[in-house]
């Protein structure tokens, strides 16, 4: 037998391991939560978790822990499983149970895009009654709902959520809330009725004010937050910036003091090389050049003047006419046929910058890159030639350069910007413009061609970015086809196919622990539908002749009253639409850029003179003139997130790849008259 002190002293030195051992399997038994259920509080663990304490508890905890399982299942993106689980809650539900429920079936019908059975959910949330951290997932869905689209709402929903971040998502709420306010035009801003109290808003108002109001001068926009944030020293804004004013902290402009200017000047492709080229100069000489305003991304839409390798053509266009040999000879060289026949209609002081035209037709174009960089210039406006662009682009230029055409594929370089008009924008903006208005069920009515296909494809995808599903479409032929169908009375039925496009792909929603995981896509069966199913909007991409015949025949077959919304693109809008013509189209909505859309009638008129009403034309020298601009904006357009500014082609912000977008103007055919479609 051991002596009693061996006995002691060797129990003494086990029982710290045996404390240690107890402690242990007591922390292995507890998962990353603490006993106490807390409904209010973030969740940390996962739905395997919480289903498992659910299964193991008492009534009295058994729904907390459901609700918190309900709560990870939608973090983790599984949302059947979520669906049944909220299915399975009980009826009676405290008020606080009964809070979080609400917000658990927003979230869930929020993430499968059904935002309008959400939101009267959300409108039953008592705030007073939630938690610092519900709180901000509430305001999270209240942002989530609003689908991006800028709104005094929206705006406010983020002020309110600001006090409750913190790290990154605090300055990721900071520049949410510029973003929204600048995607803003200024005519809704200005409309904008505020209440007394609301001193945050007030700030963040006159910050967007003092913002655009020196867009173009780095130092005055400098000097102008500095100032603002001395008015408004508690605004968070002052205490952190948005990244975009903070990089615009250390903007410097690009220089323009020599400008190569590269484009065919010989060929087929002169008579649209001289348009641009006009317009460049025009603007240069302070011809009613536009403003660059920095706000956040707009939309894409637009013409096309995206060119081939073809000679006998610049475009494969959305306004093809331009494209047309025979309308080439027609017209004069722009340097000539384009002189003012009345005072210019001045805007802006005449540049010093120098000009350099180079042409890429007599030379290849890797040669005219190296002597425009011999010549000392400091940014490239050009080529416009697709092909030309893509060796552009390949060639490591160390010149700052504006490519007047994309590739087919874009490369994004710190030092490249790419500024084409093509019918693929155009189709993308007429899909926010058709979503906007709450049609779902879009028919795309096209040319059996290539521009056809590229039409149905850009809109499809964008479609189907926005939440909508498949896109019909349908084909017509030649006009003598359509008179051939108008004299038989065949009229069109609107019956049309699925379109195969892969979707863009989605991003989901993530900011104060709410986490909206993007839906997935599913594919659905190829159907046919036609107007007696549920087609609500046309969008018809047509010459004006084409537009003249399928119009008519759409009533043939869907009947004057019908509810179905027709759209046209810009291909159809060009010079000499009587009041017939206006009248047979009454109804329908067409885009086109601002200068043909009446944003400034003095010049507009005074440009279709010169090149003899060819729109095609006029639409290609206002890009020349927004080429000017875009090239002084160098630097500001390819460094700042959402460069935006109020051109003649349209409002034009540039993407992450230095891509520049434009958003058409909308007008609408009324009793013979044109009007603004809003």
């Amino acid at each position: 037998m051991l002596p009693s002190k061996v006995v002691r002293h060797k129990a003494g030195r086990f029982l710290p391991v045996i404390l240690a051992g107890l402690i242990l399997a007591a922390c292995s038994g507890q998962g990353p939560q603490t006993s106490t259920v807390n409904i209010q509080g973030p969740v940390t663990a996962s739905s395997a978790y919480y289903l498992q304490q659910a299964q193991q508890s008492s009534d009295d905890s058994k729904t907390d822990w459901q609700l918190l399982a309900i709560r990870a299942l939608l973090k983790e993106g599984k949302y059947p499983d979520a669906t049944q689980q909220l299915s399975q809650l009980p009826q009676q539900l405290s008020e606080t149970q009964q809070q979080e429920s609400l917000l658990l079936n927003a979230q869930l019908l929020i993430a499968q895009q059904k935002t309008k059975e959400a939101e009267p959910l959300l409108a039953q949330v008592k705030t007073g009654a939630l938690s610092q951290d519900q709180l901000a997932r509430y305001y999270s869905l209240q942002i989530a709902s609003a689908q991006g689209r800028p709104s005094l709402s929206l705006v406010r929903s983020y002020i309110a959520q600001e006090p409750l971040l913190k790290g990154t998502d605090h300055q990721g709420n900071i520049d949410a809330t510029w973003q929204t306010l600048t995607q803003m035009s200024p005519q809704q801003v200005s409309n904008l009725v505020i209440n007394a109290d609301e001193n945050v808003l007030q700030g963040w108002l006159d910050l967007l004010a003092v913002w655009r109001a020196n867009a173009q001068d780095a130092e005055m926009l400098k000097s102008g937050i500095k100032d603002w944030q001395t008015r408004y020293p508690q605004n968070p804004a002052a205490k952190t910036l948005p990244t975009q004013l903070s990089q615009m902290q250390n903007y410097t402009k690009a220089s323009t003091s020599l400008i190569a200017l590269l484009l065919p000047l010989n060929g087929q492709a002169q008579v649209f090389a001289n348009a641009i080229q006009k317009g460049f100069n025009d603007a240069k000489n302070g011809l009613s050049a536009p403003s660059a305003q920095p706000a956040a991304a707009a939309q894409p839409a637009s013409t096309d003047t995206t060119a081939s390798t073809q000679p006998a053509a610049v475009a494969g266009s959305a306004s093809d006419p331009i494209s047309a040999p025979q309308q080439q000879q027609q017209q004069q060289p722009a340097d000539t046929a384009a002189q003012p026949q009345s005072q210019p209609v001045a805007a802006q002081p005449a540049s010093t910058a120098q000009i350099k035209v180079y042409d890429t037709s007599s030379q290849p174009i890797e040669q005219v890159m190296q002597q425009a960089q011999q010549d000392g210039a400091t940014i490239v406006v050009g080529p416009l030639l697709k092909s030309n662009v893509e060796k552009v682009a390949n060639s490591q230029t160390p010149l700052n350069v504006l490519a007047l055409n994309e590739p087919e594929q874009i490369q994004n370089h710190p030092n490249i910007c790419y500024f084409a008009l093509s019918p693929e924008d155009e189709a993308r903006d007429a899909a926010h413009h058709i979503w906007d208005q709450g049609k779902r069920q879009p028919l795309l009515l096209v040319p059996r061609s290539g521009l056809g296909d590229r039409v149905t494809n850009a809109f499809a995808q964008e479609w189907q970015s926005l939440g909508g599903t498949t896109v019909m479409q349908q084909r017509f032929g030649s006009t003598a086809e359509l008179k051939q169908g108008i004299n038989s009375g065949a009229g069109i039925s609107l019956s049309g196919t699925p379109v195969n496009a892969a979707p863009a792909a989605s991003q989901g929603v993530s900011i104060a622990g709410l986490t909206i995981p993007a839906p997935q896509q599913s594919t659905p069966d190829a159907v046919s539908t036609s107007s007696g199913g549920s087609v609500d909007a046309v969008y018809i991409v047509s010459t004006q002749d084409e537009l003249q015949l399928i119009k008519p025949m759409i009533a043939m077959r869907t009947g004057s009253r019908s509810n179905i919304s027709l759209y046209a693109s810009s291909r159809s809008a060009q010079a000499g639409a009587g009041p017939d013509f206006r009248l047979e189209m009454d109804g329908l909505q067409f885009s086109d850029i601002p200068l043909l859309s009446g944003s400034n009638p003095g010049l507009m008129q005074q440009t279709a003179k010169s090149f003899n009403n060819d729109y095609s034309l006029v639409r290609l020298y206002a890009m020349g003139m927004d080429a000017w601009t875009l090239a002084n904006n160098f630097n500001q357009m390819r460094q700042t997130p959402g460069f935006t500014l109020d051109g003649n082609t349209g409002r034009l912000s540039a993407n992450t790849d230095c891509v520049i977008n434009r958003k058409l103007t909308w007008n609408q055919y009324r009793r013979g008259e044109i009007a603004p479609a809003n």
